[in-house]
């Protein structure tokens, strides 16, 4: 919100001297579009609220470890299973980020897939997936995020090895567990 707002300052201050001094007339050109559009750019930003969303409303983001549910269905990798809980979590009014392991594209597809084509497959935007890097552990990077989202981590993976660096893991709720049963997905979201 500081540019816009630096912007608008100037872009006034502009409009002002010109006003005051007629010899810089000329400068009404510059400073009154630039006013407007920074103006607008404001307006926006306050509509859209700190999240993005409506005024005062938050986003309830929800961490996926990615190369644990995408092997929910019958325990093979697939894209499939992943989107299906993306939606159901959409639904429910979450807005998910997705984590993987960087061998995450051989088992779903043979080869290394980075963050653009694995978001472009499930429907999300690059910033909201993650491929970390060959040799670096998935596990504390999707507890990182989750702690610093202040969000909740769907899987089925306990992170017992993350307990004492990560105590949240054993609040009730921290971790959501899922799958599907006769083909329905289920999520305890207790």
């Amino acid at each position: 919100m500081r540019t816009p707002l630096i912007l608008l300052v100037i872009s006034l201050l502009g409009l002002g001297g010109a006003l005051v001094w007629p010899a810089s007339a000329d400068l009404i050109l510059l400073a009154g579009p630039a006013a407007l559009a920074s103006l607008f750019l404001l307006l926006r930003e306050w509509l859209r609220g700190p999240s993005g969303g409506k005024p005062g409303k938050s986003k309830r983001w929800i961490v996926v470890d990615g190369s644990n549910v995408m092997h929910w269905k019958d325990g093979t990798a697939d894209l499939g299973t992943l989107r299906a809980v993306l939606a159901h979590l959409r639904e429910l009014g979450f807005s998910p980020g997705v984590m993987f392991d960087a061998n995450a594209g051989y088992k779903l597809a043979g080869q290394y897939l980075h963050d653009g084509a694995l978001g472009r497959q499930l429907g999300l935007p690059k910033d909201r997936v993650m491929v970390v890097p060959r040799g670096t552990p998935a596990d504390p990077m999707i507890l990182t995020a989750a702690r610093d989202l202040n969000a909740r981590i769907v899987t089925n993976d306990r992170y017992r090895d993350w307990i004492e660096t990560y105590p949240e893991i054993n609040n009730p709720g921290h971790l959501i567990r899922g799958g599907f049963r006769n083909g329905q997905l289920w999520l305890d979201l207790n």
